[in-house]
């Protein structure tokens, strides 16, 4: 049986390049998700030796999504992207940049952005970007600048993931935690106001080992021996990754609000990676944030990775809590290892 990841290293720092910066003058004009409609719930893993009450007492994930088989990573971008573009009224034609943030492409090359591209109908470059769980936030920033600068009009970033092919059923310590999902954001022009009034974003790849797939790439392509050890699917030292994503969290949050000038009692929407909800409620503990401004779905997604985000946004969005002049605050963090925190005026 396939274990977690056990590491020998000092937990990395967050600190190492840990500069906050100011990007203003965009806006977020809509945001779009899909969860593909299949359930899974705790205790539909029964059959496999799970049991319910430990999943939810350990993570707070009572079911996640699942993509049929025929369905890859570019087709739930798709769908994401299409709600988003509806929303906003914006035609595809109109977008002339698209990011995907996706550890799971549908095929090493090309990427996922350009056969979204295809898909959609857009013009202008594509490229994915692979950040793992900070992903939607590194393409964010990275939208941003391109807008900012006038090198696009329209961006469209996704955060799109079938995290529940990459995970092992006989790894009990990870096989619950991922679901499948995507999460779209379009990105315009705006005020001086609006925009990121803070961010930090950073990596530290000494701690690489504590959360991968280390099987399938230049390093280590796959070989029959290595699917059999299930070398291609994810391996964490989910201990490691929890102490570290609190403190970094924590860290990267406290410098961004001290930047912007802002306390954490003023911020009005708290979207944290959904990795876990011990990891969210430890934060949340840490930095006073109001309960009722935090947003929490992994109970019904599970992780998913580069679309938790997203996904989140939009359901804060359908419950009218996204307005004009909102202050949100968005944090990523994951494989890397990586993150992306950032304070945004909508």
């Amino acid at each position: 049986m396939a274990t977690a990841v056990e590491s020998t290293k000092t937990l990395p720092s967050s600190r190492p390049g840990h500069d906050v910066r100011t990007l203003t003058g965009v806006q977020v004009l809509s945001i779009g998700s899909y969860a593909p409609e299949q359930r899974v719930c705790n205790e539909d893993l029964a059959a496999l030796g799970y049991d319910d009450q430990w999943i939810v007492q350990r993570t707070g994930i009572r079911e996640r999504r699942r993509a049929p088989a025929e369905m890859a990573t570019s087709d739930l971008a798709w769908e994401a992207s299409r709600r988003c573009l509806d929303q906003a009224g914006v035609s595809a034609s109109d977008v002339d940049l698209v990011i995907v943030a996706t550890v799971t492409p549908d095929s090493p090359m090309p990427s996922t952005a350009c056969h979204l591209q295809r898909m959609l109908g857009t013009r202008g470059p594509s490229m994915d970007v692979n950040a793992a769980c900070s992903g939607f936030i590194y393409g964010l920033i990275t939208a941003a600048q391109f807008i900012r600068t006038g090198c696009s009009r329209r961006a469209l970033v996704v955060g799109a993931e079938t995290m529940t092919r990459i995970v092992n059923p006989a790894d009990k310590k990870t096989y619950p935690l991922f679901g499948d999902g995507a999460g779209a954001a379009l990105l315009g022009a705006g005020s001086s106001e609006q925009g990121f009034l803070a961010y930090s974003m950073g990596s530290d790849g000494h701690g690489a080992q504590l959360l991968g797939v280390p099987g399938g790439g230049s390093r280590e392509p796959l070989t029959h021996e290595g699917l059999t050890a299930g070398r291609q699917f994810i391996r964490m030292d989910g201990r490691s990754v929890f102490k570290w994503a609190v403190r970094t969290v924590a860290d990267t949050t406290l410098d961004v609000l001290a930047h912007a000038h802002v306390a954490p009692g003023s911020v009005d929407v708290v979207a944290l990676h959904q990795a876990n909800e011990r990891i969210i409620n430890a934060i949340v503990d840490d930095l006073g944030f109001h309960r009722d401004k935090v947003l929490v779905n992994v109970d019904k997604y599970g992780n998913t990775s580069a679309a938790s985000v997203p996904l989140a946004l939009d359901e804060a969005q359908s419950q009218g809590r996204l307005t004009p002049g909102s202050l949100v605050l968005m944090s990523g963090f994951g494989a890397g290892l990586t993150w992306g925190t950032a304070l945004f005026r909508w």
